[in-house]
């Protein structure tokens, strides 16, 4: 699916009607993680999220939204054997990349890096583990309310929800960069995965442990 002008018009005019809040500089927003602070050209940097050794012989993009219900599935029952048994043991680095085919999907990732970096995960975990829970109207103010709730779980306030929410410039960017990545790597569905240049769709865990197992013994990794 591939993101036009309007519908990332329609993401940002989503994001900004998500819910009625003041608006808070980042500077009143506490603890809480702004976005990283704008390269040269003013355009706010954003980070890849990563998770195992970067000099693992396996890299593995996963392209998922915090809405997708495959990709919660993927993230209870495929995911965890991954982590344990090759993230974990240094052979897989993952790095995680959002995709945004709906506002509630980019209020949800504006959420989950609203925390310092070390924290992204977890808050990921749980958006995906109570996605049926947050995700249950199609009114955007319940929803981001809801979202809300999830930060609040996670630690955060509401000032530096309301600072992330309110920061237009890191969701363009955000916006933009999830579509550079889409264009590049085809992505039109989630979740969606490259693994060291072959891209891949949802499959059982047995489909990944096949694909790993046969570039670690290519490499002599095993």
């Amino acid at each position: 699916m591939t993101l036009t002008l309007s519908r990332r018009a329609m993401l940002m005019s989503g994001l900004a009607a998500g819910l009625a809040v003041p608006a808070l500089s980042l500077a009143q927003s506490g603890d809480g993680q702004a976005p990283a602070e704008a390269p040269a050209g003013g355009t706010p940097a954003v980070q890849d999220m990563t998770m195992g050794e970067a000099d693992a012989p396996i890299t593995m993009v996963e392209y998922a939204m915090f809405t997708c219900p495959h990709c919660a599935d993927f993230v209870k029952e495929v995911f965890p054997k991954i982590k344990e048994n090759y993230i974990d043991t240094g052979k897989v680095r993952l790095v995680f990349r959002e995709v945004y085919f709906n506002a509630p999907s980019l209020w949800a990732a504006i959420i989950a890096r609203c925390a310092p970096a070390d924290r992204y995960f977890g808050i990921a975990d749980l958006l995906f583990s109570t996605q049926a829970g947050w995700l249950n109207s199609t009114d955007g103010p319940t929803i981001m309310k809801n979202l809300y709730g999830i930060g609040r779980q996670a630690g955060l306030t509401d000032a530096q929800m309301d600072a992330c929410r309110q920061d237009t410039a890191f969701a363009e960017a955000l916006v933009a960069n999830y579509q550079k990545h889409q264009a590049e790597d085809g992505i039109d569905a989630t979740p969606t995965f490259i693994i060291n240049g072959e891209k891949v769709e949802n499959a059982p865990y047995e489909v990944f442990q096949q694909k790993f197992d046969a570039i670690l013994a290519a490499k002599g990794s095993n």
